[in-house]
């Protein structure tokens, strides 16, 4: 199982609004032990963890179209949830990207969004196989 997903991010302020909105409607919790850094955790062990690190390369953005991460998955408890979090999520920086993006779901209902730093997330209704997504 994961233990824990670092994202570098280029603004701190503007990544919090998003993920930390995001990440608490699909049951993570914030964390403030760590400095520095914002800390989301779920029950089931995994976290999330947005950084603007001293390390990063000036002036170099992320894009998923590079080799590297393209998008994160998460499950959604309910469909209906997932249609709050669809409507919600320009509120807190989110965009909605087009159409069947990646079949892995399963023929699950699924949300693709992107926020305002081109990270994409891929939300999938559980209603999706058991494994997939």
């Amino acid at each position: 199982m994961l233990h824990h997903l670092t994202l570098w991010v280029p603004d701190m302020a503007r990544a919090e609004e998003s993920w930390n909105w995001l990440l608490t409607e699909l049951g993570y919790e914030r964390d403030v032990s760590v400095d520095r850094v914002v800390l989301l955790r779920h029950a089931s062990g995994v976290a999330v963890v947005l950084e603007r690190s001293p390390d990063m390369v000036p002036g170099m953005l992320y894009s998923r179209m590079r080799p590297g991460l393209n998008h994160l998955a998460f499950r959604v408890e309910s469909a209906d949830l997932l249609e709050v979090i669809t409507k919600q999520a320009p509120d807190y920086g989110w965009s909605a990207l087009p159409g069947d993006r990646h079949p892995i779901a399963g023929g699950a209902q699924v949300t693709y969004l992107e926020d305002r730093d081109g990270f994409e997330v891929e939300l999938v209704a559980s209603e999706a196989a058991p494994g997939v997504g």
